[in-house]
């Protein structure tokens, strides 16, 4: 079974979809680890609650970001981590990090990439004026939101939203994309051909 490794930084909202795709049997993997930036992250709270190991590792203690990122990719191999998944993890990865795991890491951004890569993808979206944004759920390369598309769903601007509205919309759907993205992933089913990713139907 297709063992993963989560990074977090905040709520942790995605790593709940993703507990709750596995438990019912909507995913087939399980979670070895969950890392994260920042101690009082819920994410590690909510691992702890079903069982899963967790960890705070503080990025003062790394002299550089290559130096604090073989900190994770150790924590990772030693639980036999194949697929690290982001959610809401608020650092860049280094060019190490993204060797060690080259198209084994996965991310999700709230916005329908390539439009309004990196930081606040709903209130860029808002203030620009678009009808449609979405979620994108992409493997992860050196650049900022660059890597493959693997899936993405749309979700209408309303004239009246607001970023705080727009974000819980766009989040349900994140919340259902993520979690078939992992299991698609665990089955085989996922090709990456240059920027392209095929699904294969068998």
């Amino acid at each position: 079974m297709l063992k993963i490794g989560v990074l977090a930084s905040g709520k942790g909202s995605n790593l709940q979809a993703i507990i709750d795709a596995i438990e019912s049997g909507k995913v087939s993997a399980t979670i070895g680890i969950v890392i994260s930036n920042k101690s009082n992250a819920c994410a590690l709270l909510r691992a702890q609650r079903h069982g899963i190991t967790s960890i705070f590792l503080d990025p003062k203690e790394s002299k550089t970001r290559e130096e604090y990122d073989a900190r994770i990719v150790a924590h990772l191999e030693k639980e036999g981590v194949e697929l690290v998944v982001l959610a809401g993890f608020m650092r860049i990865l280094s060019p190490y990090f993204i060797k060690a795991y080259k198209s084994k890491i996965m991310n999700i951004h709230p916005a329908l990439l390539p439009s309004f890569p990196g930081g606040h993808g709903q209130r860029q979206a808002v203030d620009y004026g678009v009808k449609i944004s979405g979620a994108t759920v992409h493997f992860v390369d050196e650049g900022c939101d660059t890597g493959p598309i693997i899936l993405q769903v749309a979700v209408p601007v309303e004239d009246d939203d607001t970023e705080e509205t727009l974000s819980a919309r766009i989040l349900e759907q994140e919340h259902k994309i993520y979690p078939l993205a992992i299991q698609l992933y665990a089955e085989g089913k996922l090709e990456v051909i240059g920027r392209k990713v095929t699904i294969r139907q068998k």
